[in-house]
């Protein structure tokens, strides 16, 4: 069979790639070894009291010279990488390290090359993370650049004053013995208190809390920290995280290390010194560091798929959909939303948006006379969890047909949308012959309203869908109406609400937790 050019050409990219590949592969694994071998090494006794001194590398020779060999007798790299271009004092923490250790790696780091550009002493290196076509891939990576056994994150405008508070550090980190403890932090002397958080991060429902953490007698262990503080951290620890150096760094640093059930221990007093206070000399250049701080946490929350933070106070901050933003997740497929697929329940921003709407939704109904009731999936969850079921994505209510001409929002919807005035959107459904009400016109979140009448003591209706809960059921479950506990509000339900639920579902339906369609997706109830 001839071989034309365009295939030979494709077949040579792809064994370039595969070796480039294989090489990266490589240089990793020998790196990390090299770096577990140096901590054995360590452990025997192979450093000098000093803790900062050469350790024996495998060859037998201790710090190799040269430019090769700078930083190699070292046990800490020195990495800054919180730091505006616009205005910083990275040279200054520089000359400040390598005045007092000459041979210390330090390391810039920064995502793109700074403008205007930075002025370093030498022995300084700034690394740039943004990958350059014309160079290998080990460039911008920062785990070749990295060769001792820890790093210390430093915070712009910090000086190394004592000139011991290093090891100090160090001999705290190796006193944990390889326990939870796998950072270890100090407070900046003159700059703002550092506080010791506990973390809690949720995937599951987007979410992350944070909470007051109690002082000990020699420091407080949590999970995470609040303010300005150096952190030290075993450089293969720092590296096996997923985004080891993403901005903001402690933001990042935290709740990954707080997944793998990793703690930080605060020291009480000071560790380093920091003259340049306030960082920014004037307010515009404060407000242009906040800004981008804001936008920095943004992107590093969505990259993380959290889209809510509770704070220690209370407060909480939101990074999903609003009513000005299109919903989280996209059209639903057999019953089964995307999210569900990644082991993740409905958004929080998205349950809010739910709430909200049929709140609003409910006390339109009650204020213009139109009967209602919770049907379908949205009973159950008044049933299970006085609350939407954690991974529903709409809201059902029953209503009677006889009353649709007492709503002003419903009664010439066959005409088209009406968008009222705050800015919900009331429409015909286009499934079927129902109604339905959402969030906003950006934001499709929704409550769907379900029509029936009576006949012969049966609600039936004259078009069906295939949703469990479209089918005909007596009229006595709504004779009377019953109050029942819904999403912060009291609204209305059937007078039987387990039969009711019994009849549409099955038998033990509020018992038995199931995703909507089990042949899709499957509920792991141990993780209930």
């Amino acid at each position: 069979m001839r071989v034309s050019f365009c295939q030979a050409l494709l077949t040579g990219a792809i064994i370039l790639n595969l070796l480039i590949l294989y090489y990266v592969s490589q240089a990793q694994q020998q790196m990390m070894e090299k770096r577990k071998e140096l901590s054995r090494s360590t452990r025997r006794g192979a450093q000098p009291a000093s803790g900062l001194g050469v350790l024996v590398g495998i060859g037998g020779d201790p710090g190799a010279g040269g430019a090769e060999g700078h930083g190699r007798g070292q046990r800490v790299t020195v990495v800054l990488r919180e730091f505006e271009d616009f205005e910083n004092y990275v040279g200054d923490v520089a000359n400040s390290f390598l005045r007092q250790r000459p041979d210390l790696p330090f390391l810039a780091i920064a995502d793109k090359a700074p403008y205007p550009p930075l002025v370093l002493p030498d022995g300084a290196k700034l690394l740039v993370l943004s990958p350059s076509p014309d160079q290998p891939p080990q460039t911008h990576r920062p785990e070749f650049h990295v060769q001792t056994e820890f790093v210390l994150l430093v915070p712009d405008g910090v000086e190394l004053e004592p000139p011991r508070a290093i090891e100090r550090l160090i001999r705290e980190l190796e006193g944990e013995g390889g326990g939870p403890v796998r950072l270890v932090a100090a407070p900046v002397l003159a700059r703002s208190a550092v506080q010791c958080l506990h973390l809690r991060v949720n995937l599951r429902e987007w979410t992350a809390t944070y909470s007051p953490a109690a002082s000990g007698s020699s420091g407080s262990v949590c999970t995470s920290l609040l303010g300005d503080a150096v952190v030290l951290i075993r450089t293969e620890d720092l590296f096996n995280l997923s985004m080891p150096l993403a901005r903001p760094l402690f933001s990042s640093l935290f709740v990954q290390t707080a997944l793998r059930g990793w703690k930080v221990k605060l020291l009480e007093s000071p560790c380093l010194s920091a003259n340049h206070r306030p960082l920014f000399s004037s307010a515009h250049n404060q407000w242009k560091a906040d800004t981008r701080l804001k936008e920095a946490a943004g992107k590093l929350l969505r990259s993380f798929g959290l889209k809510r933070l509770v704070m220690s106070d209370g407060k909480e901050q939101w990074f999903g959909c609003s009513k000005e933003t299109p919903r989280c997740f996209s059209t639903v497929q057999d019953n089964t939303p995307d999210y569900l697929y990644l082991d993740r329940w409905t958004p929080p921003c998205c349950l809010r948006a739910l709430r909200e709407t049929t709140k609003y939704v409910i006390n339109i109904l009650e204020s213009s006379g139109v009967r209602y009731w919770l049907e379908g999936g949205t009973l159950l969850g008044a049933a299970r969890h006085q609350d939407i079921i954690p991974w529903d994505y709409d809201v059902d209510l029953g209503i009677y047909l006889d009353d649709i001409p007492n709503c002003d929002h419903l009664k010439n919807l066959d005409s088209g949308s009406l968008v009222d005035a705050n800015g919900y959107v009331w429409e015909r459904a286009v499934e079927g012959d129902f109604y339905r009400v959402q969030y906003s016109e950006a934001n499709h979140l929704h409550v769907d309203l379900w029509p029936f009448y009576s006949r012969n003591g049966i609600m039936t209706k004259d078009t069906w869908t295939e949703h469990k809960q479209d089918t005909e059921f007596p009229e006595h479950f709504l004779q009377p109406l019953v109050p029942m506990q819904f999403a912060g509000i009291t609204a209305y339900g059937p007078n039987n609400h387990k039969s009711f639920l019994e009849l549409k579902f099955g038998e033990g339906v509020i018992e038995n937790p199931q995703y909507p369609n089990p042949g899709k997706k499957r509920l792991d109830r141990s993780k209930l």
